[in-house]
Formats: structure tokens, C-alpha cells, sequence
């Protein structure tokens, strides 16, 4: 495995946007943009793909007191490539192939010479998905909207 020094590390803004993507990316768009580069480069599991729980906390009024909100089904996986990048993913739900799928999606897109390729057939069209989708979403609960005003009689004038 190789090290590498600070300089040549990603942005880590970047990375943290890219993660987002594999995350919300369906196994399908996952397999189509990653099947042509995958076998190439040869990942192998440091940790065995795995399901599990994760407790949710929230905050009284948003910054107040946490509390337990609950449980969710979260599911992991970390990977290592031939040339010694290594990729993690943790996804909402228990399908442990789309974790292993985003987890190789993030060493490759660490690799410079995949994250070209990464960063056009997944993170920017599932960035566009979920753009689109949260339009659509606001378009119709923004024809729900109901604009209330009040008559000013005339004695409070």
C-alpha cells in the first residue's frame, strides 16, 4: 500500500461530495460506470462487506440537549486497490454489493487517473438526479401554497 503525503491527498470537501454520490447512486448506475474499469484494477476486501445498526441522535429544537431518535440499517464496506488506494462507504439500508460498489467508486475515484472517469459516469449525473428531484419537489409543494393576507377594516385605520 502506498502513502501519500498531504499534498497529493484529495480535498477533503471533494471527497466528502463524491461519498455523497456513491451513496445516493442505485447499484445499477454504480455497476454501468464502474463494470468497464473495475477488474482492471483489482480490489480486494480489507473488511468483509457488513449490515448493521446505527443509533440516529437529534437535537431538542436543533442545537439543544441530544437525544436517541432511533435506529437505522446502515450498511459498509472498505476496499483496497492494486495500486494501494483504499476506499470506504457506508450506505442507508442492508445491501452490502452497493456498499462494496460505492467503496470501490471512492479508491478509484482517489486514483488520478480514474477520478476523471468517476467524477463524469457517477458523481455528476447522480448530482443532477438529485438536483432534478429536489426542483420537482419544491415546484409541487410550492403549488400547495396557500398566501394568506388580512382585510384592513376600517375603525383600525
Amino acid at each position: 500500500m502506498t502513502q501519500s503525503s498531504p499534498s497529493q491527498l484529495p480535498d477533503t470537501s471533494a471527497r466528502r461530495r463524491a461519498m455523497a454520490a456513491f451513496a445516493e447512486a442505485t447499484t445499477d448506475e454504480l455497476l454501468a460506470a464502474l463494470d468497464p474499469i473495475e477488474a482492471a484494477h483489482g480490489a480486494t476486501d480489507l473488511r468483509r462487506p457488513e449490515a448493521g445498526l446505527v443509533m440516529l441522535r437529534g437535537r431538542i429544537g436543533g442545537d439543544g440537549n441530544a437525544f436517541n431518535l432511533g435506529e437505522a440499517s446502515v450498511a459498509r464496506a472498505s476496499v483496497c486497490l492494486a495500486t494501494g488506494e483504499v476506499g470506504h462507504a457506508y450506505v442507508l439500508g442492508r445491501d452490502v454489493g452497493k456498499a462494496r460498489l460505492a467503496a470501490i467508486a471512492d479508491a478509484l475515484w482517489q486514483a488520478s487517473a480514474t477520478r476523471e472517469h468517476i467524477e463524469a459516469t457517477i458523481v455528476q449525473p447522480v448530482e443532477s438526479r438529485l438536483s432534478a428531484a429536489r426542483s420537482d419537489k419544491a415546484a409541487r409543494v410550492a403549488a400547495t401554497k396557500v398566501d394568506f393576507f388580512t382585510l384592513v377594516r376600517g375603525e383600525d385605520a
